[in-house]
């Protein structure tokens, strides 16, 4: 089966199938700013000359870091080029992710992501979370009121399950979700099937995570030396034959991890190498 090589975001943001996601280039645990932060923006500028089109990075990132590195290596961004970020999550220090969807904070955190991306509208603008203290409706509800004064073009949620996205969908449209998804992680398979129903886009985040399954059996490992591919390659490959409408965002501090990433585009898993690592 030949994979669809891009994907419609809202209906009118047409991007690579594979994006790239921007929380390794801040500090060590995504705290402050990077040892190198040249490097990091030269694995930024490397990203949009291999042909990503979306990259993925939060407030939270840093915080604040990930956005500012994004701006200072790539603005003015390419026409073809999606910045989604996400604000609702505060980071008072290096191990917290406190969440706050009040209302207000969220029109805080989106005018300042604004301000660091150097854009005028967002593409697609994330509510990180669910917070417990603040009605859904009420977050949502925000981002809304945002959209319809022109600072952000489309709205997606993360970390959200069927039912709360369900309940979002009645008071905005979303067209995408970001959750935990991988090859040890598939908790959020009722999430995709419904994103997969009605054309919404899934961002799988930690997209790398339990590539021991790629070695966890003879048959899989014969899969992955059949194809000459990397675990990491192969648990990016199955991503992308998941659902047609998953766009991976795997993210690192290093080119060549990068690169090693990207090459994953590349390779098409038949019905039985993906019914193997489906049932692994």
């Amino acid at each position: 089966m030949v994979e669809p090589q891009s994907i419609t975001i809202g209906g009118d943001l047409v991007v690579e199938r594979m994006g790239f996601g921007a929380l390794h280039i801040a500090g060590r645990g995504s705290w402050g700013a990077p040892a190198d932060p040249g490097m990091a923006r030269a694995l930024l500028r490397r990203v949009v000359e291999r042909g990503v089109q979306f990259i993925d990075t939060a407030d939270s990132y840093g915080p604040a870091v990930s956005e500012t590195l994004i701006a200072e290596a790539l603005h003015p961004y390419p026409k073809d080029l999606v910045i989604a970020t996400k604000g609702g999550l505060l980071r008072p220090s290096a191990g917290r992710w406190d969440a706050d969807c009040r209302p207000e904070h969220l029109r805080r955190a989106c005018e300042a992501s604004l301000k660091r991306l150097r854009l005028d509208r967002i593409d697609l603008y994330q509510l990180h979370t669910v917070d417990p203290n603040v009605p859904l409706e009420d977050s949502v509800g925000a981002l809304v009121a945002l959209q319809k004064e022109g600072k952000i073009r489309h709205i997606g949620v993360s970390n959200f399950d069927p039912r709360q996205l369900a309940r979002a969908r009645k008071i905005a449209t979303i067209v995408s979700v970001q959750n935990r998804y991988n090859l040890g992680d598939r908790s959020s398979d009722k999430v995709i099937d419904a994103c997969a129903k009605d054309g919404l886009a899934f961002l799988p985040w930690y997209p790398l995570h339990g590539l021991s399954v790629v070695t966890s059996t003879a048959q899989l490992r014969e899969i992955a030396r059949r194809h000459n591919a990397s675990p990491a390659q192969m648990a990016l490959a199955w991503l992308m034959r998941r659902a047609p409408v998953m766009l991976p965002i795997p993210g690192t501090s290093s080119i060549a991890h990068f690169d090693e990433n990207w090459a994953a585009r590349a390779l098409e898993l038949s019905d039985e190498d993906f019914a193997a690592f489906d049932r692994a």
